[in-house]
């Protein structure tokens, strides 16, 4: 099916080609009026999302291939971004790894669907920022199938890592390489992240990361992911403090 000249425009116009390595580009779609509504929470976000793509492609290439690409059998990455986002000295983001079970069916195993929304909450009353929601992270980075055995495993008593260490991977296996190269072409000035862990804070500088400091979002706490929350203050590093 041929794509319009029509077409073609309007949506070459939104697409933004970033160069992320020697061999690969990052095209960033973008921005879309994504208005949300969570209970009495509503906002109007910008809604970003990116694909990695071989440094010789085209915009056209890209859209003439989309039909072909089968880009519905992988996941892609988002940016909900906040207020003037690439002008105000204050932003807040967030680096929010994808939870299926957690964000979209609301699984009290975790606290991840509490600190997305509450991140966006925060965002908001701050006046700027982004969320970056990272695609290949589940279940910090084992993949959803993975995380549904590791769950089988912690019903028989292991915490997160003793359950991702026992099917053959590492604590924490993700990377945030592709959210820092779109970031930089979001936004040139210093960030704050939202996070209780100071090693992603470290990571995140370490890989080039403009970032300022850190504010914490603890909460969401139940007795369902109590033994879950504390692995994290133990193993991994967070701390336990409220915003």
């Amino acid at each position: 099916m041929t794509i319009t000249t029509k077409v073609m425009d309007i949506v070459k116009d939104k697409m933004i080609i970033v160069q992320h390595s020697k061999t690969e580009n990052i095209c960033l779609v973008g921005p879309v009026k994504l208005p949300v509504k969570q209970g009495d929470f509503s906002a109007v976000f910008q809604w970003y999302n990116w694909i990695k793509m071989d440094t010789s492609l085209s915009k056209e290439e890209i859209i003439d291939g989309l039909a072909s690409a089968n880009l519905a059998f992988s996941q892609q990455s988002s940016v909900l971004v906040y207020g003037d986002f690439p002008h105000t000295d204050d932003a807040l983001i967030r680096m929010h790894s994808i939870c299926h079970t957690g964000d979209i069916f609301g699984s009290q195993r975790c606290d991840c669907g509490y600190q997305l929304h509450e991140s966006m909450k925060m965002i908001v009353e701050h006046g700027c920022g982004a969320i970056f929601y990272l695609a290949d992270h589940e279940g910090r980075g084992i993949g959803l199938f993975s995380k549904s055995l590791a769950y089988l495993l912690q019903e028989e008593g292991l915490d997160t890592v003793e359950a991702n260490h026992a099917l053959g991977f590492s604590d924490d296996t993700r990377s945030y390489e592709e959210a820092i190269t779109v970031l930089g072409a979001l936004r040139s000035k210093p960030v704050t992240l939202i996070t209780n862990n100071p090693k992603k804070l470290a990571a995140l500088k370490a890989h080039g990361l403009a970032v300022e400091g850190h504010v914490p979002l603890w909460g969401g706490l139940t007795e369902t992911n109590s033994f879950y929350l504390n692995t994290k203050v133990e193993k991994s590093g967070h701390i336990r403090e409220e915003k």
